[in-house]
């Protein structure tokens, strides 16, 4: 059995219809993020993925949020890599996709593994978030924008601070969805209509 299908055998079903959902809602946002944050970055010269990312880089917080495994949020990312690629819609880079895409996953992955947490608290989601944006957006402009150090530092900073309020956007989502669930089992009746 190889490396990669044990780490795919760590996942249930149910975390991988998550991780299938959490890829696809990214991807799927991302055409209308985009132009958005266009308007605000475009007069600062600042790429408008270093701002929308923290929309987008959300959904890699919480997928890891609500499986709890780790190595989730490189899924996520990886099977975004994989529909960009496939699709060929908005933010494809082409096969550069397979990196420019998991490289946030990994860093989400890695903050939550050195740190212990499985987006459990605020900081650990805002550093999961912020890490993974800022991941992103060096990966991007390693590859593609190659920005002098100035404006490659206000790009990450704005990274960093997007993709802390998506993650910790992410947490909120992730709590609200464990109260919904806890209210649901505690009933006798089941979920309330």
């Amino acid at each position: 059995m190889g490396v990669f299908q044990r780490f795919l055998n760590r996942f249930s079903l149910y975390d991988l219809i998550i991780i299938a959902m959490m890829a696809a809602l990214g991807i799927a946002t991302k055409p209308v993020i985009v132009p958005l944050a266009h308007l605000v970055t475009g007069p600062l010269l600042i790429p408008s993925g270093a701002v929308a990312g923290g929309f987008y880089m959300m959904w890699l917080v919480l997928g890891a949020g609500l499986t709890g495994k780790r190595g989730a949020a490189t899924l996520v990312a990886l099977v975004q890599a994989i529909l960009v690629m496939a699709t060929g819609i908005v933010g494809s880079h082409g096969v550069l996709s397979l990196v420019t895409y998991t490289v946030p996953g990994i860093m989400a992955d890695l903050g939550l593994l050195l740190t212990g947490h499985r987006v459990c608290c605020f900081p650990c989601a805002f550093g999961a978030g912020m890490l993974a944006n800022m991941g992103g957006t060096f990966m991007v402009n390693f590859v593609y924008f190659r920005l002098p150090w100035i404006p490659l530092v206000l790009s990450l900073s704005a990274a960093a601070l997007s993709g802390g309020l998506g993650g910790m956007l992410a947490f909120q989502i992730c709590r609200q969805l464990r109260r919904f669930q806890n209210g649901a089992q505690s009933s006798p009746l089941g979920p309330k209509e």
